[in-house]
């Protein structure tokens, strides 16, 4: 469907961080979109992975909104809770498990309107308030108090999605956002560590930068917590590594684009490209060792992704935000996938202590939706960009179908 004027947004309503907007090639769709946050300048910079819809159809429309005063509740674009938890098979998990899980969102910068878009958005799809007040969310900074740092309107979007994707994934679990001080991996790191130490047992970080040699030493220093999920996104610029989704103690977590269908699952998925450089990342990794529970033979060092979900802004996510944008957006990038996967390892309740949760999903993928087609580039061997039966770079073992495989 076409956007509403509300989600139609232009991009000068981004910010001087964000990139200027990129068209998609898919003339059918006439999408364009643009980076909320701007390419990092420097190794040891993170940029967040979300992509905001700023004209064009999406092929995504919410269902199951409820909100009797909602201002245009017949015609929000992108999908909802609903639509997440019928895509995943979750609505029985969503309906009974998450109370008493905290999910952590990491990201960098202040977002001084997110705890009331927060609302205003589960107040459209009907879940239940999560505020700080009731002890449902909570906001930090890197260091576990509220000297939050400087608001930027690129990162709060990338703040808004990562808290609506966990609510329409979990919507009852508690959430704690933790706001580093800039966007490098020390202080992205440390928040990670904050969350950890704050309780958080899942933590997603939709955000990346390119591979180096101190990776390694980011990985003792930031990732290792066994018994927690960690979930980070694969990134947005098509085949490729990024970084610390290359962790071997986080899952990488592969984009899809999601549609309806007529087959027995009611909905279909392929690998997410918009074009040669921008689409799901995936690969293998040129520092990173291989981790035992990987067996893929065509990479001798770690691989990306490990699991996937939907991040196609042309089949993407409605998402409310308010600091630099004006109400209702579309929102796609592994941005999106990142913290919908972090939800479902919520639902599956608290991974085993001394385990490093992505191995679980090795362990038996029968709860998963196997992606067999579309690519994100050319590559050899083919399976690191292209996608097939069992494992492949860009979706990894495929997609949630309940919460089994996310069970330790």
């Amino acid at each position: 469907m076409a956007l509403t004027a509300a989600a139609a947004l232009s991009v000068s309503g981004v910010g001087a961080a964000s990139a200027q907007a990129e068209s998609s090639p898919m003339a059918h769709h006439r999408l364009t979109f643009t980076r909320d946050c701007a390419r990092p300048a420097k190794v040891g910079y993170m940029a967040c992975d979300a992509l905001r819809v700023t004209g064009g159809t999406v092929r995504a429309k919410a269902h199951g909104v409820v909100s009797p005063h909602a201002s245009a509740q017949a015609s929000v674009s992108g999908y909802g809770p609903a639509d997440i938890q019928s895509a995943y098979n979750l609505a029985s998990a969503a309906a009974a498990n998450g109370s008493g899980e905290t999910v952590a969102i990491v990201d960098a910068q202040d977002d001084p309107n997110a705890e009331s878009d927060l609302a205003t958005y589960r107040s459209e799809f009907g879940l239940p308030a999560c505020t700080s007040a009731g002890g449902c969310f909570t906001k930090v900074d890197e260091n576990g108090g509220t000297s939050y740092p400087s608001p930027d309107s690129g990162w709060a979007g990338e703040i808004s999605l990562d808290l609506d994707m966990v609510s329409a994934t979990c919507p009852n679990c508690d959430i704690l956002l933790v706001e580093a001080n800039s966007a490098s991996m020390d202080d992205l790191g440390t928040a990670v560590n904050t969350a950890v130490s704050m309780g958080a047992d899942f933590v997603s970080n939709s955000y990346g930068g390119s591979e180096s040699s101190t990776d390694t030493s980011y990985d003792s220093e930031y990732f290792n917590h066994p018994g927690v999920a960690i979930t980070a996104s694969a990134g947005d610029g098509g085949y490729g590594v990024e970084y610390p989704a290359a962790s071997p103690y986080v899952t990488a977590v592969g984009g899809t684009s999601l549609a309806t269908a007529s087959n027995t699952r009611g909905w279909t998925e392929s690998v997410w490209s918009t074009s040669s450089t921008e689409g799901t990342g995936s690969g293998c990794s040129a520092y990173e060792p291989k981790p035992s529970w990987q067996t893929d033979s065509g990479c001798s060092n770690r691989t990306v992704a490990d699991v996937s979900a939907v991040a196609d802004p042309a089949t993407g996510v409605a998402v409310y935000d308010t600091y630099g944008a004006s109400g209702w957006q579309v929102y796609g990038g592994t941005s999106a996938a990142s913290p919908i996967i972090a939800g479902v390892y919520a639902l599956a309740g608290a991974p085993g202590s001394n385990t490093t949760p992505a191995s679980d999903l090795y362990a038996d993928t029968s709860g998963l939706y196997d992606v067999t087609s579309g690519s994100n580039g050319s590559c050899t061997p083919a399976y690191l960009c292209t996608a097939q039966s069992g494992y492949d770079g860009p979706t990894g073992l495929g997609t949630p179908d309940g919460t089994a495989a996310f069970t330790g």
